[in-house]
């Protein structure tokens, strides 16, 4: 059993040299791929530091700031290329817990993809204002609506994929973005009958950096769930 966990970066230094040590400490045997759009922090310097004393580091240098979700479709490029049987993505910024890791892990035993959710028991979100966790949860009102998706976090970004769920979704034809990224990727699985599960996880807000929430991002999500009621 290969399991990897990929990672996107953009000026993560300092949060990364961090977060991959707490993630192997939880998963030892995972791989983490760190896909980094030539951060001019020094990310991707920091990550091959790194993989020089840990295991199993693996980085993706892109040629620039080309967005989340390329980044996870070339991290998911590079896992069913190299045989990887589970696929994980997670944020660099701490607002997902490596502590989560294993119980996602044990959940892919009856499951295809496994979501950590911020909804299902409530509402778990630390230090967001306001005026974001009510965005957060329109978004997730609005798309569920939309698309009939029987989930409580269809925005989340911290999960994990079996390879088959990836082997049957056309990369290729992902374009989408941030949120958006995530209520397609949600809704292809879902669509191709695949079993997937919710989990409870406390999402802290970001601990060092800067959020990547934009006008475009939103509008973008608003979008998307039409195209894919639509089937367009």
């Amino acid at each position: 059993m290969k399991v990897l966990i990929v990672i996107p970066t953009y000026n993560e230094k300092d949060n990364i040299k961090r977060l991959i040590p707490m993630i192997k400490r939880q998963l030892p045997a995972a791989d983490v791929l760190v896909v980094d759009d030539k951060s001019p922090d020094g990310t991707g310097a920091a990550v091959r530091a790194l993989s020089r004393s840990v295991k199993g580091i693996k980085l993706i240098e892109r040629k620039g700031k080309f967005g989340l979700g390329t980044a996870y479709v070339d991290g998911f490029k590079y896992a069913l290329e190299h045989g990887y049987d589970y696929i994980f993505e997670m944020d660099a910024d701490f607002s997902h817990d490596p502590k989560y890791l294993p119980e996602i892990m044990e959940k892919m035993k009856s499951s295809d993809l496994v979501i950590g959710s911020r909804y299902i028991n409530g509402i778990s979100v630390v230090n967001w204002p306001i005026r974001r966790l009510i965005l957060s949860k329109f978004a997730n009102f609005y798309a569920r609506t939309i698309t009939g998706l029987p989930l409580t976090d269809l925005t989340s970004g911290f999960k994990c994929y079996r390879r088959e769920v990836l082997k049957s979704i056309d990369l290729d034809k992902i374009h989408s973005d941030g949120y958006a990224f995530q209520i397609e990727m949600h809704y292809k699985a879902w669509k191709k009958g695949f079993r997937i599960k919710e989990t409870p996880i406390i999402f802290v807000d970001r601990h060092a950096g800067s959020s990547k929430m934009s006008r475009k991002v939103i509008s973008e999500a608003a979008w998307i769930v039409w195209k894919l009621k639509l089937g367009l």
